[in-house]
């Protein structure tokens, strides 16, 4: 049985390359404000996957993606083991387009912080008299760099977002630009229109985009998971104060409360937040987490 390792780790996924496909395992690890914590939340990363093998079936009507199998038995044989089961995927390889594509429905975390000092998100112009968590009257993109492990990534304008892409893709920055900012959008609409008829508001999410051999783009990564994305619920939303959430915002909010905890969470925080990731699961797919 032949031996893989790693060939990148992420703050929360592993990447193997076996030939002419990967395999993303995402790991039961967290993260908040860009550092790895120090405790282990089992079965997140099969939530993460599962969630993620979800929302690829569901929109590929929009943007092709990376997925070709979450079972093991489609993977090498040193994947078919308890440790790689639920929270592996067999992925495309892809040339990935180095631009996260965060798009936000709801004012909501830094972006709130934003309009409250000047008026605008990331530089777009929002209207007047908007509270905290108010629902915008359209979504907007946002897009941002993307940073290496610990270092923050850094919000940019769609003009700044061509240029990056200028530099990788020559003659075609503005094509792709457009491109991943449209289905953005469009993914945004459709995921969020279904997230509401299950109960749950997703204020903001990001995607991640490739390119395959053929130059199309392709949805890569993971996909409007609770790392990802906020997800609220429905019943009880009141624009005017944060919300209780179903994502890691649980674990943000620890985590400021208890500033001395040196990115280290007691018991119950965990067992809390696999819960609530385990919860949102469920609603969203109607079905338990196998």
């Amino acid at each position: 049985m032949t031996e893989y390792s790693p060939v990148k780790e992420g703050k929360v996924r592993e990447i193997y390359d076996i030939g002419d496909n990967l395999i993303m395992v995402a790991t039961d690890r967290i993260s908040a404000f860009d550092v790895i914590l120090k405790n282990k939340v089992v079965k997140k990363g099969a939530v993460l996957t599962q969630m993620s093998k979800f929302w690829f079936d569901l929109t590929k009507d929009i943007v092709p993606n990376h997925m070709v199998s979450v079972d093991t038995n489609d993977m090498p044989e040193f994947f078919r083991t308890p440790e790689f089961t639920g929270n592996s995927m067999l992925c495309k390889k892809l040339i990935m387009i180095p631009v996260e594509c965060i798009v936000r429905g709801y004012i909501t975390g830094s972006g709130w912080a934003s309009y409250k000092e000047n008026g605008t998100v990331c530089g777009i112009k929002l209207p007047e008299g908007l509270k905290e968590c108010d629902k915008l009257p359209e979504p907007i993109y946002t897009p941002s760099t993307k940073a290496e492990i610990g270092d923050h990534d850094e919000n940019i304008d769609f003009e700044r977002s061509v240029e990056v892409l200028e530099k990788d893709f020559p003659g075609h920055g503005r094509e792709y630009a457009e491109k991943i900012r449209d289905y953005t959008i469009a993914l945004y609409k459709k995921c969020a229109d279904y997230a509401l008829t299950k109960g749950i508001i997703i204020a903001d999410t990001k995607f991640e985009f490739g390119l395959n051999e053929n130059g199309e783009v392709v949805l890569a990564d993971e996909m409007l998971t609770p790392d990802s994305s906020r997800f609220w619920p429905l019943e009880g939303y009141e624009a005017g104060h944060s919300q209780p959430s179903f994502d890691k915002q649980f674990v943000r909010d620890w985590l400021k409360a208890n500033p001395d905890s040196d990115y280290n969470l007691p018991q119950d925080v965990i067992d809390k937040t696999i819960e609530k990731y385990k919860e949102a699961y469920k609603l969203l797919t109607g079905t338990e987490l196998q």
